[in-house]
C-alpha cells in the first residue's frame, strides 16, 4: 500500500492526481481505467476541500492506494464535517440543463466511474471514502 498526505488545498489536486495516476499505471490498469480513477479521485478530493473542510487550508487529505490482482483500492480520509451520501439526491438524468442541480453530480460521477464506492465516518478515524476500480479482462 502506498500512502501520501496532502494539504486540503485546491492547488494540491494536481499532486493528488499525479500520485493516483502513477500508482494506477504501475498497477497495470488500462488507459480508460486510469482516467476513470483520476476523475473520481479528483472529484472526491474537491468535495473534501469544499464540503468537509468548507474551504482551503482547514485540514489534510490522506490518500492510500492498494494494488491487488483484481485492481485498485483507493481510500481518501479527512477529518472534516461528516458526510452522509444518502442525503444527496440523485440528479435527474435527461432533464433540461437549467433544471439540473449541480449538487450531487460529483457523487453521481464518482459512482459511475468506479466499480464500488463506500463512505464511512467514525469519531476517531474521521471521514473515509473507499473507491475500487477493477481491472478489465
Amino acid at each position: 500500500m502506498q500512502t501520501k498526505i496532502f494539504p486540503g488545498q485546491l492547488e494540491k489536486l494536481a499532486d493528488i492526481s499525479l500520485f493516483v495516476v502513477q500508482v494506477a499505471e504501475e498497477a497495470g490498469l488500462d488507459e480508460s481505467a486510469v482516467y476513470a480513477v483520476q476523475l473520481a479521485v479528483d472529484e472526491a478530493a474537491t468535495n473534501i476541500i469544499e464540503h468537509a473542510y468548507q474551504g482551503e487550508d482547514r485540514g489534510e487529505i490522506c490518500c492510500s492506494i492498494e494494488s491487488n490482482p483484481e485492481g485498485l483500492k483507493i481510500t481518501l480520509q479527512d477529518w472534516g464535517i461528516p458526510f452522509n451520501p444518502a442525503e444527496i439526491p440523485d440528479p435527474i438524468i435527461g432533464a433540461p440543463l437549467e433544471e439540473v442541480q449541480s449538487s450531487g453530480l460529483g457523487l453521481f460521477f464518482i459512482r459511475k466511474l468506479m466499480d464500488e464506492v463506500q463512505f464511512d465516518f467514525s469519531a476517531d478515524k474521521g471521514n473515509t471514502v473507499t473507491m475500487i476500480k477493477r481491472r478489465s479482462h
